[in-house]
């Protein structure tokens, strides 16, 4: 998600916590940057089998709790949580089926959304660089 793109969606039952669904979204690999809800040892263990590095921060009351690290987890974690707070916490439809779809059409919508502006900042960056003018000004 580094281009600020959503990759997975995944839609759960209402009484399904957050960490029983983390298998549907994991990556294949490199490091997931999580809240403490992803704190217990079923995430960990999907981690470890997907070889992830999992970077969740950690509840006050854990061993091994380091603040300074929490606090660079949490200014990484920042620039995407933009994405999910922009996101409606409301279902429209009844039924798992009906809000899964409505779900991907969403990200199918944010993502063209976010391609215009990816596609007008490559613009802009490909004009600078062949006329250095615009540079200096």
């Amino acid at each position: 998600m580094q281009s600020g793109l959503i990759n997975k969606v995944a839609i759960t039952h209402a009484n399904v916590i957050d960490s029983k669904g983390f298998k549907n979204v994991t990556p294949k690999q490199g490091a997931v940057y999580a809240d403490k809800g992803y704190c217990d040892k079923n995430v960990q263990r999907v981690a470890k089998a997907n070889n992830l590095h999992l970077c969740a921060i950690k509840k006050n009351n854990m061993k091994g709790k380091n603040f300074d690290l929490d606090k660079w987890y949490c200014a990484l974690r920042s620039p995407y949580e933009r994405v999910f707070s922009n996101c409606s916490k409301r279902t429209r439809y009844r039924g798992l089926a009906k809000n899964q779809f409505h779900a991907f059409i969403q990200t199918i919508a944010f993502n063209l959304k976010r391609l215009v502006v990816l596609a007008e900042e490559n613009t802009k960056l490909a004009t600078q660089s062949l006329n250095p003018q615009l540079l200096t000004t």
